[in-house]
């Protein structure tokens, strides 16, 4: 699957990026004036900036993952606003600088996938920082916030993947033509608990 993410050409990209932003909008999301994660995308991840900018327009605060301490593979969230510099870390992924806020005060995060099946599983780059800060998730089935997306290119889909008990389930996953998981009956006003 990465290797097929790398392998598309940038005007491919380009246009999957976009239509992945078409079909987040037909949801209402992002909502106006929420907070919103993006990410910097990397290894041929399909890329939010189409929707950040669509966020910006909302009057939207955007964030960025930022890895504070590899040992515990801890994150938290920085803002990102127009300017800001960013610098490679360890892993080569551009961040802010910053420690940011605790990822329980979004309410809508996009995460990149690898891979993802219809049940909400998602194969990321193995390191498990999402699943370690979103854990919290798990834990209240009653959670609403924030609700976690993935972006995914459409190829990447498979039937099924395997799932550990600590493994935090996407609301859905938003691809270059279609939505889903429990994303796909999301209304800009509805109030669905969250999975898990």
């Amino acid at each position: 699957m990465r290797m097929a993410r790398r392998q598309l050409d940038p005007g491919a990209r380009r246009a999957a990026a976009a239509r992945a932003a078409e079909q987040l909008a037909r949801l209402g999301l992002p909502r106006p004036h929420s907070r919103v994660a993006v990410y910097v995308p990397m290894d041929g991840e399909i890329d939010p900036a189409p929707i950040a900018e669509l966020a910006r327009r909302r009057a939207c605060e955007l964030y960025v993952p930022v890895i504070t301490r590899f040992s515990a593979l801890h994150m938290r969230f920085a803002p990102l606003t127009a300017g800001r510099s960013l610098r490679p870390n360890r892993w080569g992924i551009h961040e802010p600088e910053g420690i940011g806020i605790n990822g329980r005060w979004l309410d809508l995060v996009l995460v990149p996938c690898v891979a993802f099946d219809s049940r909400g599983a998602r194969l990321g780059m193995g390191a498990g920082f999402y699943d370690r800060h979103f854990s919290f998730l798990l834990r209240r089935g009653a959670w609403r916030r924030p609700r976690l997306i993935g972006l995914a290119y459409d190829f990447q889909q498979v039937s099924r993947l395997p799932q550990e008990s600590w493994d935090v389930p996407l609301w859905g996953v938003v691809s270059d033509s279609s939505v889903h998981g429990h994303a796909r009956t999301l209304l800009p006003d509805e109030t669905t608990e969250q999975p898990g």
